[in-house]
């Protein structure tokens, strides 16, 4: 059993602004995504050009802050939103949700694609390969800001986190393995080589909502919602269970058209 490593939130200070070690993880995800983009667009059969690339990131951080924030207060804190409706707007109190994120990147990603002419599916086949290193950023960011506590164990490998006095899983850990490097293997390598359109955004939904779906049983529920359905889902396997249906029929659907995507 070990005590957490004493990590300091703020990584550095310019006067008066502090920087987050958070706050970084989400630049160093958004550099990752435009330089990979790049990398993508490369390619004879990408549908954009290294200049769409730049934009279609800053089209995806938007997305991605807005909704990420929107669904963490509506997944999350319902109740709270509805005693104080600024409460949507108190992004210094932290609270970003995966799911909400994703909504808020489909969003901004087909409006982007829709002004050049693209579909939903063949923008989102071109931007979904950049994403988990991302998620594996934002992971280490919640790592660093001793967020989502594990349940209890006690593995050899176990911390006890600040305040607590028994020892957990280190759950941000795992999940900023499993949803950084092991999701962007299997996605990379389905998208290595042209697919139906919608097929390499189907393998992605099923792909992250599996291993989320997996690593939430190593996760502390969130103190305040507890276990959700069944006595024993949390919140976030509820969410993944739509992923992992959605994305099986995506892929069963675009594999059955055959229709050769452009990204």
């Amino acid at each position: 059993m070990r005590s957490y490593p004493a990590i300091d939130p703020v990584a550095f200070s310019l006067g008066p602004i502090s920087i987050h070690w958070y706050g970084l993880a989400y630049l160093a995800a958004f550099a990752f995504a435009w330089w990979y983009g790049t990398v993508r667009c490369a390619r004879p059969d990408s549908p954009f050009s290294r200049q769409d690339v730049a934009d279609l990131v800053f089209y995806g951080a938007l997305g991605a802050i807005l909704g990420g924030r929107i669904g963490y207060v509506l997944f999350y804190g319902t109740e709270r939103l509805l005693a104080d409706p600024l409460y949507l707007f108190a992004f210094r109190e932290g609270g970003m949700s995966f799911h909400g994120g994703m909504l808020g990147v489909a969003a901004a990603v087909w409006w982007f694609g829709r002004r050049r002419g693209k579909s939903l599916f063949q923008t989102l086949d071109f931007v979904v390969p950049l994403v988990p290193i991302g998620l594996g950023f934002g992971r280490l960011g919640n790592f660093a800001n001793a967020e989502l506590p594990g349940r209890v164990t006690d593995v050899s490998w176990a911390l006890v986190y600040p305040g607590d006095v028994v020892a957990r899983h280190p759950s941000s850990l795992y999940q900023a393995f499993t949803e950084g490097l092991v999701l962007f293997a299997i996605v990379v390598w389905y998208a290595h080589r042209p697919r139906p359109t919608g097929a390499v955004t189907g393998a992605f939904l099923l792909a992250y909502g599996t291993l989320r779906f997996i690593t939430e049983f190593f996760r502390e529920p969130d103190a305040h919602l507890g276990f959700v359905a069944l006595d024993w889902m949390s919140m976030g396997q509820v969410l993944s269970l739509p992923m992992i249906l959605g994305g099986a029929a995506l892929m069963a659907w675009s594999l059955q058209h055959g229709a050769r995507r452009h990204a």
